[in-house]
């Protein structure tokens, strides 16, 4: 068996969790929208039309933030399309997904649908064909509380307050060529600078995000983010991140350690904003808003998925509907651990998306919702993630991996909360053979014992749950563990995520 060795202290802190960094984002994609959320003949639908076995499940998982409407789809949205009467509502076409959007569900609907869910809605506003004025109109529309033609149209329309949205996205992967109004950095930098100034001019206690690079392998990455701060420092508060994981070519090594490619690309966008910060001579941090991540098997949409043709625009297909197997949830486990392991800079996050597309819930039309494997961590690490995150020290024996070089087999994150006394530890294996013996100093935290111990784990890493077999994967008590002399001892099977609680 593989020994490793964490030493935690809680006089050394990363930095304060967010509760942000436990978001979502919901688009009009596929069936993430219709016959996700929203299902009026269903069962189960409440008198608005929504799911309420989904609500169970979304309130479950813990979403603190849902990121909305895009997204891709964005870049062609009309906000007013979504408002007033829904049989006046346009059918419009998307051509991010080459679907027709019938707009039932809006701004006003998806805000009475967060109250369901007891999250914040984070709004993306159209900079690829649209700019500054709609951005301002929505904005009127949102949060002023009434007087002015746009807020009494909302309170027309049965929303008497004001929806008060604090973080706002300036678009959605502008560096894309897959974009509608795709530019160049400079280009995108004077409008998300001149639609900042004005929307603080209409409410200055705005939190509002900068597109950053669509991923890290971009070819303008990192030079995008130069140029776009430098226009933008000081109008915004966030720079977004972007990334997606799959296994290539079956190479699991390098996909069980898709995390270290996280680390490595919060690091640079960090450096780049911190150069401009330098440069600038400004006191002000710029933060990162990791408002999209997951596992997605992309390949799959690029031969499978794509809806092609002048004459098919298909309302709500059934697109990017990946089924996630244990190792994909081990990998989305690790990344929750790399976002904790940033805390002091990774203050918001939104894992992509929540329901049906690349989503940890999905549901049958009619029919069924259940969990994905995927949805476990992502729950359990919003439960117990409290209060801040701490600097561990690991000692990991190593391995080598085509994509990301020699990694730790073992990476772990730890946060404390100071109010109650607990620590909770979040773990992973990275070995697709071998467990692993954890020794965990834990002196440092005082008389403390095991409240909990959960493992995501199974002999076949591609074990998934579907509509016939919804709970094949799941959560079960790691009972392999001990404390003596002020030492944790854990087992961690091989391509398994762990969660410990300590009091």
């Amino acid at each position: 068996m593989i020994s490793a060795h964490l030493t935690i202290d809680p006089h050394f802190v990363v930095g304060p969790i967010n509760r942000r960094l436990f978001g979502s984002f919901v688009e009009h994609l596929g069936r993430c929208v219709y016959d996700g959320i929203y299902e009026p003949a269903h069962p189960d639908a409440d008198k608005e039309g929504y799911r309420r076995d989904v609500i169970a499940l979304v309130k479950e998982l813990g979403v603190s933030t849902i990121r909305y409407p895009g997204g891709n789809f964005l870049s062609g949205y009309r906000w007013e399309d979504g408002v007033g009467p829904v049989e006046n509502r346009p059918r419009r076409l998307d051509l991010a997904w080459h679907s027709t959007e019938t707009n039932e569900i809006g701004l006003d609907e998806f805000a009475s649908w967060l109250k369901k869910v007891d999250s914040e809605l984070m709004y993306a506003v159209n900079l690829g064909t649209r700019g500054v004025q709609e951005a301002l109109d929505v904005l009127e529309y949102a949060n002023i509380r009434s007087g002015t033609t746009l807020s009494d149209q909302r309170i027309a329309n049965g929303a008497v307050e004001p929806y008060a949205i604090r973080m706002w996205c300036l678009g959605n992967e502008m560096d894309g060529p897959w974009q509608l109004g795709h530019g160049s950095p400079e280009e995108y930098g004077q409008l998300a600078v001149k639609t900042a100034r004005a929307m603080r001019q209409l409410d200055p206690a705005l939190e509002l995000v900068l597109c950053g690079s669509s991923n890290a392998q971009m070819p303008l990455f990192a030079n995008w983010e130069r140029v776009v701060l430098e226009a933008a420092y000081d109008e915004v508060d966030y720079i977004s991140c972007h990334a997606y994981y799959e296994p290539h070519d079956g190479d699991y090594a390098s996909f069980l350690a898709s995390a270290v490619n996280m680390d490595r690309f919060i690091d640079s966008v960090v450096a780049t904003a911190d150069h401009v910060k330098a440069v600038r001579g400004s006191k002000k941090t710029i933060n990162v808003s990791f408002d999209e991540w997951n596992v997605w098997y992309h390949s799959r949409y690029a031969e499978v998925d794509r809806i092609t043709g002048i004459d098919d625009w298909p309302v709500a297909p059934r697109l990017l509907e990946d089924a996630y197997s244990v190792a994909d949830a081990v990998v989305v486990g690790s990344l929750l651990i790399s976002l904790l392991r940033h805390a002091d800079r990774v203050t918001s996050a939104s894992l992509a998306q929540l329901v049906n597309v690349i989503a940890p819930i999905m549901t049958e039309p009619g029919g069924a919702a259940w969990r994905q494997t995927t949805f476990f961590p992502f729950a359990l690490t919003s439960q117990l993630a409290r209060g801040v995150t701490l600097e561990l020290k690991l000692d990991s024996p190593t391995y080598e991996t085509a994509l990301h070089g020699e990694v730790g087999v073992v990476d772990a994150v730890a946060t404390h909360d100071a109010s109650t006394g607990d620590t909770a530890v979040f773990m992973v294996n990275r070995s697709l053979t071998e467990a692993v013996e954890l020794a965990v100093d834990v002196r440092n935290l005082g008389q403390v014992a095991v409240v909990d111990a959960q493992t995501l784990h199974d002999d076949d890493i591609h074990a998934k749950n579907t509509l016939d077999d919804p709970e094949r994967v799941g959560l079960t008590p790691n009972t392999a563990h001990s404390i003596a002399d002020g030492v944790l001892r854990i087992t961690l099977p091989p391509v398994s995520w762990t969660a410990v609680t300590l009091r």
